[in-house]
């Protein structure tokens, strides 16, 4: 993947291994081949980035070796154990299967980060009772910052959701399968995880809370 710029949507079911290479935009899908409106699009209208749909096409590539078929088993990074520096519970991912589970990379000392998660801090009033159903989590993917130093920047901008250190594995599956972006903490990447297991991936770029929550909120719905 080197040499490429960020990819501005895909989607991975609840099989590790397969993702979306089409463009998903700022305000709407994008098939597959059109242009993309690039990163920051969807903040600037205030509109949903909505994922990109799950359907055959010639723009799903399997990274198993060729003629292997993926086992149906859930990602990797989904039972890797974390720690949330705000409380001290350990948790996996796979803890909150049947819930909507937003992911988001970042880093302390990148202020993009800090921005986007002052984004993601409103999500629960702006989406009401269904918030309840809704688990945010940030995970912190520079090597060089620790539990210590993580709960002192939490606690400085009062971010209360589970904010943890990515473990190694985390942070290469999430590269190695999805996109080196997510290893890139100013890019502000972000993924969500249905209820179901299955991952998608938001645009590269600043996101407003309304377009988050815009995009979550079909996913959210009884």
């Amino acid at each position: 993947m080197k040499g490429r710029g960020p990819r501005q949507g895909w989607v991975a079911g609840p099989l590790a291994g397969i993702l979306v290479l089409a463009g998903c935009a700022s305000v709407a899908p994008t098939a597959p081949g059109s242009n993309s409106a690039g990163p920051g699009a969807a903040a600037s209208t205030g509109q949903a980035a909505s994922p990109t749909s799950v359907s055959p096409a010639p723009s799903y590539v399997s990274l198993a070796p060729i003629g292997v078929v993926p086992a149906p088993t859930m990602p990797a990074w989904f039972n890797v154990e974390m720690t949330d520096v705000n409380t001290g519970t350990r948790f996996r991912i796979s803890d909150f299967t049947g819930k909507v589970v937003l992911v988001d990379t970042m880093a302390v000392w990148c202020p993009t980060c800090q921005g986007e998660m002052s984004q993601v801090a409103q999500l629960p009033a702006m989406i009401g009772p269904a918030s309840s159903d809704l688990v945010r989590i940030s995970l912190d993917v520079d090597p060089n910052e620790d539990a210590t130093i993580l709960k002192k920047f939490a606690d400085k901008n009062k971010f209360d959701w589970i904010i943890a250190v990515a473990p190694i594995e985390v942070g290469r599956f999430l590269a190695t399968h999805y996109d080196e972006q997510f290893l890139n903490p100013p890019t502000q990447p972000m993924l969500f995880i249905d209820r179901t297991g299955g991952v998608y991936g938001l645009p590269f770029g600043i996101k407003s809370a309304l377009s988050i929550q815009k995009t979550l909120a079909q996913y959210l719905a009884p």
